[in-house]
């Protein structure tokens, strides 16, 4: 049985994290889709840290490696949650 899209990964086009960086994350979830918007309406956020927002929460880093680190993090556990 295949499962696509479990968990939505929603970026702004304005933040740091790269198409590189999504394309890994893909690459090892399989389960996520993203949506990329230009415009996410969190005023100001792109701009102080790199952020995505995993099932509708919000998860940051101070810099991009913490970020995809969390992300990865938060993804596992929405995971768990489906198992």
């Amino acid at each position: 049985m295949i499962k696509l899209g479990l968990i939505l990964l929603e970026i702004c086009d304005l933040n740091l994290l790269t198409e590189t960086i999504l394309e890994e994350l893909l690459a090892q979830y399989p389960e996520v889709a993203v949506m990329s918007y230009e415009c996410q309406n969190l005023c100001g956020l792109c701009k102080l840290r790199p952020y995505a927002l995993v099932n509708g929460q919000r998860v940051s880093g101070k810099n991009i490696e913490e970020c995809v680190t969390n992300i990865k993090v938060k993804i596992e556990e929405e995971l768990s949650l489906l198992a």
